[in-house]
């Protein structure tokens, strides 16, 4: 799966798993959500973008552990338009 944030900015997916490009733990996908490590909401996956939206955000997930990975070379895209915010993701 490729992910991108609402502006463009490129993620790793690694089956449930997603991470900064420069491979620090973002979250983890659970029911079309992204919950970081302390259980709480980042994002809401749409089509190929993640982005924040405020009134998901109450949402939370049970804390887990997992460790960084690689970075990745990769270009950003064109933000979209879409409906919520860009998600904080750490870079």
């Amino acid at each position: 799966m490729t992910l991108h944030t609402k502006d463009g900015k490129p993620l790793q997916v690694s089956g449930d798993m997603v991470y900064s490009s420069s491979g620090c733990v973002l979250g983890r996908i659970k029911g079309g959500k992204v919950y970081g490590p302390d259980g709480n909401y980042v994002g809401t996956i749409s089509g190929n973008r993640l982005v924040f939206r405020s009134t998901e955000s109450t949402g939370m997930s049970s804390p887990f552990a997992a460790a960084d990975r690689a970075g990745t070379a990769s270009a950003d895209r064109a933000g979209s338009a879409i409906w919520g915010d860009e998600p904080d993701i750490p870079d």
